[in-house]
């Protein structure tokens, strides 16, 4: 069966200065109420909206049979 796959990136400023385990916890149930399944969580300098530099963050990635 084929597989689908959907990329979350979670910036440090989005999940509230720091690194939450209660906020991304939040994130994971949500997409697994939708099917997802997490396949991997890869820590990274994740592109701001604004300027050139990157924050830290997460990239969360997630697949699911379509």
């Amino acid at each position: 069966m084929p597989y689908q796959y959907k990329v979350v990136e979670l910036r440090e400023k989005w999940l509230g200065g720091k690194m939450s385990g209660d906020k991304l916890e939040r994130v994971l149930n949500d997409h697994a109420a939708e099917g997802w399944q997490l396949k991997a969580i890869t820590g990274a300098d994740v592109k701001g909206r604004v300027g050139p530099g990157g924050v830290e963050g997460l990239l969360v990635t997630f697949e699911r049979q379509v």
